[in-house]
Parts: structure tokens; C-alpha cells; sequence
């Protein structure tokens, strides 16, 4: 659908999730979004070969890329200020601070001076392996790593050449200091002294990047660009855009997902005062709306509740999570596609047998800002201001929905509050549901800009779940925790069929919901995988596969080792064998800070270890837990952590300890479970969708084994093992590992 569209955003992305390979398609920077990047307060290193490019003409730099030139990404004011644009959505993870830090390194700035600020829908802020515009996988600063090192160092070396050219010296005997070029006999200029003469010379293909040993950036712990703002409440974020005229919308949707629009009595509605439209949209998945279009968000809400609908019902399923579950048992023990393959007579004759079914409901993803959608129309444009993972999809979506051409169309990525992968969405809902209303906005007489926003109950209700899953081994091992044979079956809902990653499903199985099985233990384990199609809108949510194939697999191993009288980590370490050394490290950093083995807990608690590894980062959790009244408690968390060179210490901090806490949040109590009953969710907000309180929150020490090598991922990988670790620890404490989320102990 999108592709008829978007040709030069989709099918390098399709590509890449088909293939698994970088591209180099080549792609262009519009004039009109160039010289918005360029900006008048400020002079973009290399700008004039970027618009000869732009143009058609031929790249002054023998053919570098939009994402490879430092026009797009690098602004030096007059005063010396450094502002780098970010090509990610920035919504917690820290792309502010880390990826200017990269840039920075390589320019050799003023660190004080460095800012940053967010990207567009603009072709040169695509992610530079996948091309198309991504925030997502944990691949921010893996793939942007060497782009960003590669910016800032052209542009440190047109700013060394524009010194030489002024003092009339060799640029070998010049040297950068701290956002300052240094020459002989002491003469110095700052770049924002240099900057203009700089942007007008070529820029350089090929660069020398520094030696790591040499960082006086990277791998410092900074504080982030944004602490200041967001800690003082003044940060702005997509649900605060303010433009002139604007108006606000929410919209009514089905209780059941799908269910049609029949009859609407909007009289009361129109009567609210400020209320200035009631109009009738598509929403996804072929339903339909009604928009309340007013001058304010509580005027557009009492409008809302003041309408009359009827829905028919009857053509849709009435999804029940309890039957859903029999249905999933049911479906266990059927046979199905096989995603592993393995001889499994060794089962029945191994000299210990152990069986478990593991239950994970759907949990909504419940960013702390709710999805909102601003949208300004004009003739023959559209501009967007909205808080997306994927700027060049949405934008392919929003012109489709306005029959406009994509280069019509800008979105304005905005910083996020949260998002855990309900902003990345193949269908671009919300997106595309802020268009449908602008539209209908503007057919009713209304030429302004209008902000669809959705309140905390729309956000939960309002569909785009983890998957529920169901999880069956069979497993037979002899004394010594040698697995002979393992039968698993997996059941859920596959997350990309009949979207535009569809064609990643092979032999009929989803590989989002397989990632994290097996590896990195080498177990004879068939996997047999079942996708029913049930009527609940789906997505990846933190750490995808892995919320629950980490429980399942690290619960499971430690029941093994506990079975045959084997302390936990000493039977990881012997399955680790020599295959899995960022495992064995990872682990034993924690053992060794935790105190493992060596330490005597308080009376009442209990060791719970896990190790796991997605997206390119392993975690390993040793915890102490304990019960209280009946209810599990998480007292203490140590972390080891293998992501390679960490960019900035407090943000992988950060994000193992914000991936510790939502990982927690699957486990206590509400665990953020969502059910529904005759096909209706019935949680709507905090109050019934349990999260933890900050008297839930342990210690947690995060531990980094130092590496050199490129920076892999940190945004996910920091949640899959703590839910199993924490279990572990509560099966030595009461003899009985929990076998759902959220744990159930009685």
C-alpha cells in the first residue's frame, strides 16, 4: 500500500528486513527541506555541494550521500556554537546527547558549546545501513556510530583547510583544539571565526577518524542535553506544539475493535461550547470514527462525551481472554510449522523429564505521552509535527491519505515521551488518523491547523499490544543437566504478518516471535510455532521476542540446573562453553559485583540469576528477592552489561535501570496486563493497569565490561532478563517457579 506512495523510502527498508544487508541506493535532499536545514542563524559546513547535489549536478565530494554530507547535521554559529540534528527520534533513549557526543569527538568541539536538535522527514536523516528513517531495534548509535564520526571529522577537516587558506600555511601544521584551530606561532581562529570560509570548500570523501585511546568525549559520563529541560518541566514534546489558530480533536472509536458505525446523534455534541466541528473519519483497520474538533482539549472531550453512537457489533470477534486461552492450549497440541528441528526420541527414555506452560498476556506499551498528531494544510502541502520512530513511512502514509506526492509532505519529528514501539507503527495509525481529521476538518470550513490527540484511556484501549503468548516445553536431561531432547511450542499472534515487514515470515513463522529461543545455549530443541489470527491489533513492544522467550529459556535453565543440585551460574558457564564470550563476561561481571556466592543475604531473600542477549547487547541480572505478605518483592539488582564502547556511560545506566523497572513492571501485581471480555479491553488508566510505585523500585548497579569495539544497542536489551532472574530467585524462595507474568505466587 505504502510503496504505490513512497517509492524511495520503502523498498530499501523492505530490503534490508528481507535481507538483512545494508544498501546504498542512492538518494536526494529536496531544495526547500535543504535550505530549512541550513537555516539563517548559522553557517552548514559543505552547504553549497549538498545543494549542487540537490540540484542534480554532481556531488563535489565524488558522490556522497545526503547521510554522508555534514550539511544537514552540523550548524557552527558566529559565537562558536555547535548544533548537531539528530536523525533518530529521541524519546528517552539519550540520541540527544549520544549521538552529538560521536560528532563531536571527531570535530574535536567545545563540548560546552554542543547542541542539538531534531531531524525531519528529510531523505538525509534516513539511518544510514537500513535507508529509511528508523528509530527502532536498539540501532541508533550502532548504525550511526561511524556516520556520525565521519560528519564531524569532514567538517573538522573544511574548517582546517579554511585556516590554512586564510593564514596561507600547510594544513599539516595546523591542529584543532576544543572548538578552535590552532597554527603555528600560536595563531588561532574559532570555528565560528572560520565556519563561513569552511562551508564553501569541497568536502573531503575520505577522513581519518582518531584512534579510540585518544576520545576525550566518548566514554566520558555526560550529563544529557535535555536533563535540564526535561527535569524543570520545560521541555516540549510532540503533545505541547502550539501553532496559530490551532485547534484540538479527539475522537470517539468502536468499544470493540472494528465494529461498524451506524447511526450518530451529534446535536448535544455541536452545542459544547468551543466545539467547532463533528466529523466522521476512517480509522484503522477499515472502522470508523467520530471527530470532535474544537478550540481546546477539554471542549473537544466534553463534545465527545456528549455524542449519541450505535455500533453493530455483530460482524466482528468478540475477543475473551479466557477463552482465547483454551483456544491457544488447544492449539499447543496440534502439530504446526517447525522453526528448530531436532530428533526427539531421546524424550521419552531421558532420566529426567520436565514439563511447563508459561502464559504472557497483552500489555500496552503506555508511553507517559499519549500519541498526538499535528497537522497544518495548505494548497498543494502538508506540514506534520509529531513524535514518530518512522518519519519517512508516516510521511508516505500522510500523502496517500491527502493525495499529495511525498515531497509535499514534511513531518517535523518532535521529541517524544515514551513510545516502547507504539510509535513505530506499519500501519501509521495515529499519523494517518491526524490527517483523516485535518481533512475532514478542512472540508467542514475549518482552515487551521489541528492537533488530534488521545487521552491516557485511548491509549490504552485504543489497541497496538505485546502479543499474548502461550509457551509448552517437554524436556529430558540426564544427571548432569545434558539436554537430551527439547519439545517446545510457541503460540501468538505474529506481529509484522500483512504489514510492510510481512515478507521477514518464512515457512509461516513470524522470526520476531522466535528471536531469543535457544541461543546461546546449544540445546536439541524443536520449536514448533503457531500464528492464529485473532481480532486484536498487535506490535512489538520493548525488547519484541524477547519479554518472553528470555523468561521462558532462562527460567527453564535454571529448573534444570536446580533438578540436578547445580549452582545456576556455573551450569550457564559450562553451556557457554567457549561459543559465547560476551555472555560468560557479562555474567561474571555481575556475579563478581554482586557479591554472588560470597555474600550471606538476609534471612528471607534468595539469589536469581539471567542472562540474555537481543539486539547486538548482552545483559546479565543477579538479584535479591524476597516475599512479603504473599507478594514478590525485588530488593537488589546487579547488572552486567557487553554492548561493546559505550558512547556515554550515564545513558547506558539509564537505560539498564528504566529496562530493569518495565521489566519489574511485567511481574508484580496488574503487571500491566491487558484483558478483554466480549471483545472489549477492560483496562482504561493507571488506576486499573498496575505499574510499579517507587517503593516497588530496588538497588540497581550497572556494570559495563570495557570493550573498544563499535557500540552495539542499549534501548532494549536491558529488559528480557530481569523478569526471569527475578523468577528464579522467587522459585528458590518458595520451591515453585512462576510460570506467568504477572507472577501469581498463590
Amino acid at each position: 500500500m505504502l510503496n504505490d506512495t513512497y517509492p524511495a523510502e520503502l523498498p530499501r527498508a523492505l530490503q534490508h528486513m528481507l535481507e538483512r544487508e545494508p544498501t546504498d541506493a542512492p538518494a536526494t535532499l529536496q531544495r526547500r527541506s535543504f535550505l530549512k536545514v541550513v537555516g539563517a542563524s548559522g553557517l552548514a559546513l559543505g552547504a553549497f555541494p549538498h545543494l549542487a547535489t540537490a540540484q542534480g549536478a554532481a556531488p563535489a565530494a565524488g558522490g556522497l550521500k545526503p547521510t554522508e554530507q555534514p550539511s544537514a547535521f552540523v550548524q557552527i554559529a558566529p559565537n562558536g556554537e555547535v548544533t548537531v540534528t539528530i536523525n533518530r527520534l529521541e524519546f528517552g533513549q539519550g540520541v540527544q546527547t549520544g549521538l552529538p557526543m560521536i560528532l563531536a569527538e571527531e570535530l574535536d568541539a567545545d563540548w560546552r558549546l554542543v547542541r542539538s536538535r531534531n531531524g525531519t522527514s528529510d531523505v538525509a536523516y534516513q539511518d544510514p545501513r537500513f535507508g529509511m528513517h528508523i528509530t527502532g531495534g536498539s540501532n541508533s548509535i550502532k548504525n550511526s556510530y561511524t556516520q556520525y564520526r565521519e560528519l564531524g571529522a569532514r567538517a573538522r577537516a573544511m574548517l582546517l583547510n579554511a585556516a590554512a587558506a586564510r593564514w596561507n600555511v600547510d594544513v599539516a601544521s595546523l591542529r584543532t583544539q576544543a572548538g578552535t584551530v590552532v597554527g603555528p606561532a600560536g595563531r588561532k581562529a574559532s570555528y565560528g571565526q572560520l565556519a563561513e570560509a569552511a562551508m564553501a570548500l569541497p568536502i573531503p570523501e575520505k577522513v581519518t577518524l582518531k584512534d579510540p585511546k585518544d576520545f576525550r568525549i566518548i566514554g566520558r559520563a555526560t550529563t544529557r542535553i535535555d536533563a535540564k529541560a526535561k527535569s524543570s518541566g520545560r521541555q516540549d514534546f510532540g503533545i505541547d506544539v502550539r501553532l496559530p489558530g490551532q485547534l484540538t480533536a479527539v475522537v470517539a472509536r468502536p468499544p470493540v475493535f472494528g465494529a461498524k458505525l451506524t447511526t450518530v446523534d451529534d446535536t448535544a455534541a455541536r452545542a459544547v461550547k468551543g466545539v467547532k466541528a463533528v466529523v466522521r473519519v476512517p480509522l484503522d483497520g477499515g472502522a470508523e470514527g467520530v471527530a470532535v474538533v474544537a478550540d481546546g482539549y477539554w471542549q473537544a472531550k466534553l463534545g465527545r462525551d456528549a455524542l449519541n453512537l450505535q455500533w453493530d457489533l455483530a460482524a466482528v470477534e468478540k475477543v475473551d481472554s479466557e477463552k482465547q486461552l483454551a483456544q491457544y492450549r488447544e492449539l499447543a497440541g496440534r502439530p504446526g510449522p517447525l522453526h528448530f528441528e531436532a530428533d526427539m526420541a531421546p524424550l521419552a527414555t531421558a532420566p529426567h523429564q520436565l514439563e511447563a506452560e508459561f502464559v504472557f498476556p497483552y500489555i500496552a506499551h503506555a508511553p507517559m505521552e499519549p500519541l498526538n498528531c499535528t497537522v497544518q494544510l495548505s494548497e498543494g502541502r502538508a506540514e506534520l509535527w509529531v513524535g514518530t520512530q518512522f518519519p519517512g513511512a508516516d510521511s508516505a502514509a500522510a500523502a496517500r491519505v491527502l493525495s499529495l506526492k511525498p515531497e509535499q509532505v514534511r513531518i517535523n519529528v518532535q521529541t517524544a515521551g515514551g513510545g516502547f514501539g507504539r510509535r513505530g507503527v506499519g500501519s501509521s495509525d495515529f499519523v494517518v488518523l491526524g490527517c483523516e481529521v485535518a481533512k475532514a476538518a478542512r472540508a467542514a470550513g475549518l482552515d487551521a491547523p489541528v492537533r488530534t490527540l488521545w487521552s491516557r484511556e485511548d491509549d490504552i484501549k485504543g489497541g497496538y499490544y505485546r502479543p499474548m503468548h502461550l509457551h509448552r516445553a517437554r524436556i529430558g536431561f540426564d544427571d548432569s543437566g545434558k539436554v537430551l531432547a527439547w519439545d517446545h511450542v510457541l503460540v501468538g499472534q505474529s506481529i509484522v504478518t500483512g504489514t510492510m515487514f510481512g515478507g521477514r515470515v518464512k515457512n509461516g513463522i513470524d522470526p520476531t516471535a522466535t528471536e531469543g529461543m535457544r541461543a546461546p545455549y546449544p540445546l536439541p530443541m524443536r520449536l514448533t510455532v503457531h500464528h492464529p489470527k485473532v481480532n486484536v491489533p498487535v506490535l512489538w513492544w520493548r525488547s519484541v521476542g524477547s519479554t518472553h522467550t528470555a523468561f521462558v529459556m532462562e527460567t527453564l535453565i535454571d529448573d534444570i540446573a536446580r533438578a540436578t543440585k547445580q549452582d545456576p551460574v556455573a551450569y550457564r558457564m559450562q553451556l557457554f562453553g567457549d561459543q559465547s564470550p560476551r555472555h560468560r563476561a557479562a555474567l561474571q561481571l555481575a556475579v563478581d559485583k554482586s557479591g554472588y556466592g560470597k555474600a550471606r543475604l538476609p534471612a528471607g531473600r534468595a539469589w536469581g540469576v539471567a542472562v540474555h542477549e537481543c539486539f547486538s547487547s548482552v545483559v546479565a541480572y543477579v538479584v535479591e528477592a524476597s516475599v512479603k505478605d504473599g507478594l514478590p518483592v525485588l530488593n537488589r539488582v546487579t547488572a552486567g552489561v557487553h554492548c561493546n564502547l559505550v558512547v556515554n556511560p550515564r545513558s547506558v545506566e539509564a537505560q539498564v535501570q528504566g529496562a530493569a523497572l518495565m521489566g519489574l513492571s511485567m511481574c508484580l501485581p496488574g503487571g500491566g496486563a491487558i484483558t478483554l471480555k466480549d471483545g472489549e479491553v477492560q483496562q482504561s488508566n493507571f488506576g486499573d493497569f498496575g505499574v510499579p510505585r517507587i517503593t516497588d523500585m530496588p538497588q540497581i548497579a550497572v556494570h559495563v565490561v570495557p570493550s573498544a569495539e563499535p557500540p552495539t544497542g542499549m534501548g532494549e536489551p536491558g529488559l528480557p532478563p530481569l523478569a526471569p532472574a527475578f523468577a528464579n530467585a522467587i522459585a528458590r524462595l518458595t520451591g515453585k517457579p512462576p510460570r506467568e507474568l504477572p507472577f501469581k505466587l498463590a
